[in-house]
């Protein structure tokens, strides 16, 4: 059994995927095997997490979920710990795996109860009521309407909960909550634990899965997963690299930052975004940082941070260094648009640049084309209705399935992107999909997301060569970085953006 935590990449297998390794190892083993070892690694989870409870609560559903469940019951009241089952299935319904620890539990005396315990009456819940066992199917009907109330008292108690395989109800591959069950999303009073078998599932790390899933182990039962293709993989963190003694400003690249509207044009002032990307690209090792507001000149020092140096956009050499575009930009970026996406040859493309081309057939036919230039690095990262623009759909249904409108949009622009939102994807053609671990709710504040565009710029700038395998490791290795600092941060002040990018390295 292995705790999962942000340090480590690892492959993730959505339910397909899953379903085969499964059928691949039961057909090689003797029967009932996989469901009895996954008894014991429940068992075994629990008691690590309660070690000392006076009643552990097992919800137990009808089907192979279940089964794991009354298998780890039975272990459990035979070593002597106090178990009390709510079960949702009938024996003639039952799996042929899941009918034999349904006996077996009730061969040990397993105490079988109606309804479940009263808030407070036990230490550890234990949901083993779904798991991936979610189908299609199920998902298009109304839930047995004990099945969410009984959630929602785990939710709502003070014990901790372990959820087998997955929490009830998220669906595997998405991270999103089924029809019936969107009122377990947000955060629970209590602890909450996965033990995902066999592989990890996506849905475990994005969207509302890191709530609902809470720490996430892995048991693989004994089987080898590898031999079967990952649909997505846990990004691991990046590799530090040691900066020669020998080396200049120029060694560690040029970063442009291209935004922030001023007052005047709208009245609607936006330079702080762009000083936000730029103060991350500094902080985060660029060799120079050039800052070329859309302010008309009106900002003429900034000693805040005289490291930076002021450019017109005019004056900038588009092809050399990392350009990062939009940030704050307002209706004032689009008319710089042409050049930059032509010049620049490695591109990070944010907020209002983002917006102006979902508006823009030019702008999209330009971006596309970049992406037939082998030795350009494209980098798009936008939050979720930034994307739902580009793809001409919504935000729900980019939040419906995260991982797929992430593909979709690196596949129209033949670029990578960088899906913002809890368990950030980042997407790039023939790129297996990852799906950032690091991050928290005090990310939650605005200019974040310009940080981590000038973060992206910086590793883009630093990168020996343009091309479309160092824009996916930049967007990769920044979405990490950005969020571990988050993960990190003990300080009693907020984290502001500011002391989010001051708080960045190298």
């Amino acid at each position: 059994m292995q705790r999962i935590t942000a340090h480590q990449p690892h492959a993730l297998h959505d339910t397909a995927a899953t379903r085969r390794i499964e059928a691949a190892a039961a057909a090689a083993l003797p029967e009932h095997t996989l469901m009895q070892r996954a008894g014991r690694a429940t068992a075994r989870l629990a008691l690590a997490l309660a070690p000392h409870a006076r009643r552990i609560w097992i919800a137990c559903g009808g089907g192979n979920n279940g089964g794991d469940g009354l298998e780890a019951a039975m272990l459990l009241h035979r070593a002597g710990h106090p178990v009390v089952v709510t079960w949702l299935g009938t024996p003639a319904a039952l799996p042929a795996d899941a009918r034999q620890s349904w006996q077996r539990a009730l061969d040990a005396g397993v105490h079988f109860a109606g309804e479940p315990p009263e808030l407070g009456a036990q230490d550890l819940c234990v949901d083993a009521l779904l798991g991936i066992g979610l189908s299609a199917q199920a998902r298009a009907h109304a839930p047995d309407p004990r099945l969410p109330q009984w959630l929602a008292r785990m939710q709502a108690g003070a014990a901790p909960t372990l959820c087998v395989d997955l929490p009830s109800g998220l669906i595997a591959d998405s991270g999103q909550y089924a029809p019936g069950f969107e009122a377990l999303a947000g955060p629970a009073r209590s602890a909450r634990h996965t033990l995902s078998l066999l592989t990890l599932k996506p849905g475990l790390f994005t969207a509302h899965g890191r709530d609902a899933a809470g720490q996430v182990w892995l048991d693989d039962l004994d089987v080898d997963a590898h031999a079967s293709p990952a649909s997505a993989r846990l990004a691991g963190p990046p590799t530090a690299a040691a900066r020669p003694h020998a080396s200049h400003k120029g060694s560690h690249g040029d970063v442009a930052v291209i935004g922030g509207e001023g007052l005047g044009a709208r009245g609607l002032g936006m330079t702080g975004a762009a000083l936000l990307a730029a103060s991350a690209a500094l902080h985060a090792g660029a060799g120079r940082v050039l800052l070329a507001l859309l302010d008309d000149g009106a900002s003429s020092a900034l000693p805040e941070l005289p490291e930076l140096m002021l450019r017109r956009v005019e004056a900038l050499r588009l092809e050399q260094g990392a350009v990062v575009c939009g940030c704050g930009g307002g209706a004032a970026v689009a008319a710089r648009l042409p050049a930059v996406l032509q010049q620049a040859q490695r591109l990070v493309l944010d907020a209002d640049a983002l917006n102006a081309i979902a508006a823009d057939a030019e702008l999209q036919r330009l971006l596309s084309e970049r992406g037939r230039h082998a030795d350009c690095a494209t980098v798009l990262t936008p939050h979720p209705l930034e994307a739902a623009r580009l793809l001409a759909t919504s935000a729900a249904a980019v939040q419906a399935d995260r991982l797929a409108a992430a593909q979709a949009l690196a596949d129209r622009y033949q670029c990578t992107v960088l899906l913002k939102g809890s368990g950030s994807i980042i997407a790039a053609p023939g790129q297996l999909p990852h799906i950032n671990p690091t991050g928290n709710a005090l990310l939650a504040t605005g200019g974040t997301g310009d940080v981590l565009a000038g973060l992206v710029g910086a590793r883009l700038a630093a990168g020996p060569a343009a091309s479309a395998a160092a824009a996916f490791d930049a967007a990769t290795q920044a979405c990490w970085q950005h969020g571990a600092v988050a993960d990190d941060w003990r300080a009693p002040q907020a984290l502001t953006a500011s002391r989010l990018a001051q708080s960045l390295h190298p």
